[in-house]
């Protein structure tokens, strides 16, 4: 990648994190350059500084982010760069209030604040001005996304601010009207997550947009009055994770530095003795799993959304061991359970042992085609999807309830765990396996809920 040339005034870089959906952004001009919601890990941020021959002078928050971790305060003692945050944050750290009317010059370029509450009550818009004096990209943040616009229901706990969802869903009625909606139609669009992020429910798989063309193709942008939006926007949100309202505290406090804190994670020898009742997370793919797993672990695949599911399962003051099937493999989930602000949680990272006691039982697809009624069937998918339900009278417990909700599983008949593809299914079947009594006969449908899908549509 060769550094910025000297005739284009700026340039913007934008980097994803698949696994969170979430979106960060670059703006370089004139050899210097801001950093737009940083995810935990700075290297990426630095890299590009590196090869863009540019210094990193700005980190700007469009808000204190609930699904991620954010480095702004690392990268800001790392290279002395100024954090830019709203005043309505009362941020704990050592920061610049950007607010309306605020603006920072980087290079030929100037980033105007605008206040945009809605998603959060502290929300900012961040608009890049040309040289020129053209509003040429908005940093919309959890505001405006690619076909959707920011939840509203987040920030109801009293623990991060006791915010009602109708008075921000309110909000986010006036900051896209009177302030979005009425930039230049041609304003590039660069959101904070793309599609997949839990931060709302409609997102498109673009992961950018003009004002123009979401003012055609966003359905929240759509004329309709102030309650009606409101009731359109409450509607069929997904589920909160149990690990946003703490991810929100500790962002504005500002976390530690990523990497002191991912080897700061003990690493056990295989066949450790472990503590009793601390949680067991297995995340070897489920084929594994059912060969031998430490009694009582569940199974929490490492996969594209491995942080969610560990951040909607584990509780984020709950202790657990993390297991992987090689050190490059429990490298890796650290890195991942650090991105949620979790590697604190990890009470050590081991190999499975070689004898592993228990075992979970392969499940009969013919028996469950043939004779579904012999069956318990556990649908744990969330609401809005099991709103088509693909086996009548399926007891529906989403995932992220289940471990608190499992008694409520009777196991007369032998229980049948599914969710929509089968990654969730290996850590239900688990859990359940975990918590209900011995001699109970747990089994996952796994991926074969494929085909039942197809036969529930025709």
């Amino acid at each position: 990648m060769s550094p910025l040339p000297s005739t284009q005034p700026f340039r913007i870089h934008q980097f994803y994190d698949k696994g969170l959906a979430h979106a960060s952004y670059a703006v370089l001009s004139g050899g210097r350059m801001a950093v737009i919601d940083p995810g935990r890990d700075p290297q990426p941020y630095y890299d590009f500084a590196d090869e863009q021959e540019a210094r990193i002078v700005a980190v700007i928050e469009t808000h204190p982010h609930a699904d991620f971790v954010s480095s702004h305060l690392e990268i800001a003692q790392e290279t002395g760069a100024a954090i830019y945050v709203s005043r309505l944050v009362k941020a704990s750290y050592t920061h610049r209030p950007f607010d309306e009317g605020d603006r920072i010059s980087i290079g030929q370029v100037e980033l105007h604040a605008l206040n945009t509450p809605g998603h959060s009550p502290d929300s900012i818009t961040i608009l890049l001005v040309d040289e020129l004096g053209q509003i040429r990209a908005a940093f919309t943040g959890d505001t405006l996304f690619v076909g959707d616009v920011g939840r509203p229901d987040l920030r109801e706990d009293e623990a991060v601010g006791g915010h009602k969802r109708e008075e921000l869903a309110g909000l986010m009625y006036d900051s896209t009207r009177d302030k979005l909606m009425t930039l230049p139609p041609a304003t590039k669009v660069y959101p904070a997550h793309g599609p997949g992020s839990l931060c709302g429910k409609t997102t498109s798989p673009d992961l950018d947009s003009t004002i123009g063309k979401e003012l055609k193709t966003n359905y929240a942008l759509q004329p309709m009055s102030r309650e009606e939006f409101i009731q359109v926007l409450l509607e069929d949100q997904p589920f909160v994770p149990k690990y946003f309202g703490r991810d929100v505290q500790l962002n504005k406090q500002g976390a530690p530095a990523f990497e002191d804190s991912v080897r700061a994670v003990k690493h056990l020898p295989s066949g450790s003795a472990l503590e009793p009742d601390v949680l067991i997370i297995d995340t070897r793919p489920a084929a594994q799993f059912r060969k031998g797993h430490l009694p009582g672990a569940i199974n929490l695949m490492d996969g594209g959304k491995f942080e969610t599911w560990l951040g909607s399962v584990v509780g984020p003051k709950e202790p657990f061991y993390l297991v992987a099937e090689s050190q490059i493999a429990l490298d890796t989930v650290i890195r991942k359970a650090a991105k949620i602000g979790y590697e604190g949680n990890i009470q050590g990272a081991l190999l499975p042992p070689r004898e592993q006691p228990a075992t979970s039982p392969d499940v009969d697809v013919e028996r469950v085609r043939q004779h579904p009624e012999q069956f318990t069937i556990v649908d744990i998918r969330n609401r809005t999807e099991a709103k088509q339900p693909v086996f009548e009278g399926a007891l529906l417990i989403p995932l992220p309830e289940l471990r608190e909700r499992a008694q409520e599983v009777p196991t007369s008949k032998p229980v049948l765990v599914h969710c929509a593809g089968g990654y969730r299914s290996a850590a239900g079947a688990s859990i359940l396996q975990a918590a209900l009594p011995e001699g109970a006969e747990i089994y996952d449908l796994g991926e074969a809920i494929t085909e039942f899908q197809k036969q529930a549509v025709h």
